[in-house]
């Protein structure tokens, strides 16, 4: 997966296109992102005991990992990225401008 937790992204499809979030988390064996403010969805509650007031709350949802880019300062864009070994350690590298994410 190219996207880590604490990753800024930039939504390239869907509904919230051109919107810019952090990445809460990450699940790669669904190859899905969870973005903060992105994929806002209302979740209705059922009543219990911890929530007795049921109700609806506004809730974030995972988008595919697919719609979304990393963030680039010195793009102004989001970028792809590719792998490149460095001493030893693998390191994102944007592929237009060559940002370095690590």
């Amino acid at each position: 997966m190219h996207l880590k937790k604490g990753d800024q992204v930039q939504v390239i499809a869907g509904n919230d296109r051109g919107k810019r979030g952090t990445v809460k988390s990450a699940m790669p064996s669904s190859n899905r992102v969870l973005v903060e403010g992105v994929n806002v969805r209302v979740k209705h509650l059922k009543r219990t005991q911890q929530n007795p007031q049921g109700g609806r709350v506004e809730k974030e949802f995972p988008i595919h990992a697919s719609n979304v880019l990393i963030w680039s300062e010195k793009a102004g864009r989001g970028v792809r990225t590719r792998t490149v070994r460095e001493k030893g350690k693998t390191v994102r590298v944007g592929v237009p401008c060559g940002t370095r994410f690590e």
